[in-house]
């Protein structure tokens, strides 16, 4: 799940940065606003990508895609990318949960494996001579 979940968050991390440089035509917001937002959000992507195993990683990624959603509001095209990051993010988690159980099956089925008695060899079930 942690490689599914951090791959999206640095994606976010470029749109963001994008999102930015699209903010700052906005007569409305000085450049030095949009950039402490702008790099408030692009850090806790970054921070993310190694909490995501950690209680509430996830929780954060969402409250992370909520604000990109809502940062349509300054940049109308974010809706839509937003709308985009929210469903990878599902996607990550989602699937990455289950990759996470699948190996940890194997695993547990290797482990199972190599532990268990050596069977004896088949010359020696044959009653065969070994010479």
């Amino acid at each position: 799940m942690r490689t599914l979940c951090a791959s999206t968050l640095i994606g976010e991390f470029f749109v963001i940065g994008f999102a930015g440089l699209v903010a700052m035509k906005e007569p409305d917001l000085s450049t030095s606003t949009v950039w402490t937002v702008c790099g408030i959000f692009m850090a806790v992507s970054v921070l993310l990508c190694g909490m995501i195993t950690r209680p509430g990683g996830v929780q954060l990624g969402w409250a992370l895609q909520i604000a990109l959603i809502a940062s349509g509001f300054v940049v109308p095209s974010m809706f839509f990318l937003g709308a985009i990051f929210a469903a990878l993010w599902w996607a990550s988690v989602h699937y990455g949960r289950k990759i996470d159980e699948a190996k940890a099956r194997f695993a547990a089925q290797a482990q199972a494996q190599a532990s268990a008695p050596a069977s004896a060899s088949p010359q020696a079930e044959a009653g065969g001579n070994p010479a």
